[in-house]
């Protein structure tokens, strides 16, 4: 591709030449001979500090915000954006043959997205999904290292989708994704806000950059679906009111609004009222959170023009989501329950949920992530206190920090009198949760729910917590048979 036709949508101040393009890039080690490499400036480094290597390493032009006294550059007023539109370009616009779907919030996008492929699909839509657990599409699934890829990985799964036939993309929308421009020049069909609580302080500081960096979805969609139940959802309607859609299980004035709430231990009941009329739901995700997924996903349906009933067959027919209020393991004397739960308000959401209809204790095991908002750790501990009647506090994905300094930060939130146990190795914690269970115990395993990996300082190594669980039980059989 010359490098005049991808440039075609940059207006950059200073343009050379016919040069063929054979890449693009913003890692100037990915550079190779022909490459066009874009210049971005990141959280840790700098690409124009790169741009001297790019050239050496044979890239045909720069992509710079200033003039840096090189040969070959292309300057224009805002790499990122730029990058996001030379992919976008590199790729054949691919979100030009689709319709977008996206899906932004704190806690529910994973959910909420995996719901509302599965009704388009129900509708005769082939749909595609990207998302925290992975990229799927055409019966196909593929890793995706961050829960919204970077803008080459972006666009070249959008072309792959349109290749494989789809005509929707779903896609989780992250503030970290939005913040960086990875979606810039993307038109999205609907976007839908699902909540917005503590979460990602280390990279955004405060809660209204936060809010502010979600908010730039929807200046990129044409329908918007919101949760004005949650207090930032009602910021977000009164900012965003053409083509707006609402729900709330709260305010019987949203455009969906469910009451009637039911919690089972597999299930959860409600009633939807929508356009005058009341539906029964029986949603196979059990938690009172887990109806605001379904909305999100109903809502995003309906704005994307799917009928009711269909939505209604749709949401009916859900099974369940990896790492989502994932039931392991049950027996008349314990369950065993994982989910990706690890900000305050997530671990309140379904350990309030789960003490709803239990019948013995309920037991939380969880810890914090290592590298990131070090402010949230003791407000889980109160959090899991509070709705949890013992505590297995433990290890998360520690990072760079010191395990034991992590836990220290997590034990300061909870009261002199808790009920709680501390085993910094991960596994020896569940292990602890699954011999010492009382009849009836719902062992809840909080903050890894999908990942079958664990972080460490110099590492990262296998850790599937329902293959642990499992090894465990077995485990525990054996030596039972033994005695």
């Amino acid at each position: 591709m010359k490098l005049s036709q991808l440039l075609l949508e940059l207006s950059p101040s200073f343009v050379f030449g016919e040069e063929e393009i054979t890449g693009v890039t913003n890692d100037s080690r990915k550079v190779e001979p022909g490459f066009l490499y874009t210049a971005v400036r990141g959280t840790v480094a700098d690409g124009h500090n790169y741009c001297a290597s790019a050239l050496e390493k044979g890239a045909a032009a720069i992509v710079v915000d200033h003039d840096l006294g090189l040969e070959k550059q292309v300057i224009v007023p805002d790499t990122a954006k730029a990058y996001s539109l030379l992919c976008a370009a590199w790729f054949g616009h691919p979100a030009r043959q689709l319709k977008l779907a996206g899906i932004t919030g704190t806690n529910g996008k994973t959910s909420s997205t995996t719901i509302l492929r599965d009704v388009l699909e129900h509708a005769g839509h082939k749909a595609g999904l990207i998302g925290t657990i992975q990229i799927e599409y055409d019966g196909k699934t593929f890793p995706n290292p961050n829960t919204t890829p970077d803008s080459w990985l972006f666009q070249k799964t959008l072309r792959d989708m349109v290749d494989a036939g789809c005509d929707f993309a779903v896609t989780e929308v992250s503030s970290h994704a939005l913040v960086q421009q990875r979606l810039y020049g993307c038109e999205f069909a609907a976007a839908a806000f699902t909540n917005l609580t503590q979460d990602h302080l280390d990279y955004h500081k405060t809660m209204e950059a936060y809010f502010q960096a979600k908010t730039m979805l929807f200046g990129y969609a044409e329908k918007r679906v919101v949760n004005v139940h949650d207090p930032y959802g009602k910021r977000v309607a009164e900012m965003f009111p053409e083509g707006l859609t609402t729900f709330s299980v709260s305010d019987p004035k949203a455009d969906l609004f469910a009451d009637q709430i039911e919690n089972r231990p597999d299930s959860v009941h409600f009633t939807l009222h929508y356009q005058g009329g009341a539906y029964p739901v029986h949603f196979a995700i059990p938690g009172s959170y887990s109806v605001e997924n379904a909305l999100t996903a109903m809502g995003m349906a309906l704005a994307l023009e799917v009928p009711l009933n269909r939505v209604l067959e749709a949401v009916e027919a859900v099974k369940g989501i990896c790492g989502r209020s994932e039931v392991l393991y049950s027996d008349s004397n314990m369950t065993v329950m994982r989910d990706y739960a690890h900000t305050p308000d997530g671990i309140v959401n379904i350990l309030s949920s789960i003490q709803s209809y239990a019948k013995g204790r309920v037991v939380a095991v969880f810890g914090c992530g290592g590298d990131r908002d070090k402010t949230k750790r003791p407000k889980m501990a109160a959090a899991a206190e509070q709705y949890a009647d013992f505590l297995v506090v433990t290890s998360d994905n520690p990072r760079s920090e010191d395990p034991d300094a992590i836990i220290d930060d997590v034990l300061a939130g909870l009261s002199p009198n808790a009920n709680y146990i501390r085993i910094t190795d991960r596994r020896s914690a569940i292990d602890y949760a699954l011999t010492h269970a009382q009849e009836g115990d719902i062992i809840v395993l909080l903050g890894k729910g999908h990942e079958t990996y664990q972080i460490l300082k110099d590492k990262t190594i296998h850790f599937d917590e329902k293959e642990v669980v499992e090894q465990l039980l077995e485990e525990h059989q054996g030596e039972g048979e033994k005695a």
